[in-house]
């Protein structure tokens, strides 16, 4: 039932553009709708965050922490976050070098963080120094 309403919607689009009249007139204004969406979402992406739209230092950490300790794994007792004009600064004790990679990670995915200073360190390990 369902496979023979595909074949049919299938039929009819068909039809719609490639009608001898006016199909092509259809697919280039498709075509021209598609490249209009993608050019504009292409300038979007472009376009530097302005400092208006940019999140203050206090919230910047707060999503940055938001986020990082979403994990349950995540010793937040033991990490430090701060943000200074956009640049978050992440301090502290964590288990693995692969969860201080993660974290650095996620830390550079917020919305705003300029840039990302790793102070974290493993177990044994001396802290980083601020740079």
């Amino acid at each position: 039932m369902f496979r023979k309403l595909r074949y049919m919607a299938m039929g009819a689009l068909i039809a719609y553009f490639f009608d001898p009249q006016s199909g092509s007139q259809r697919r280039a204004a498709v075509r021209d709708r598609i490249a209009g969406r993608a050019r504009m979402k292409a300038e979007s992406m472009a376009q530097p965050v302005s400092a208006e739209a940019r999140p203050d230092d206090a919230t910047l950490a707060r999503n940055v922490e938001t986020e990082i300790f979403r994990d349950a794994e995540i010793p937040k007792g033991r990490i430090n976050v701060n943000a200074e004009n956009g640049k978050v600064v992440l301090r502290g004790e964590v288990e693995s070098a692969e969860m201080i990679e993660e974290l650095v990670s996620k830390a550079r995915k917020v919305q705003g963080v300029q840039g990302v200073e790793n102070l974290l360190h493993t177990p044994g390990q001396p802290a980083p120094m601020h740079h």
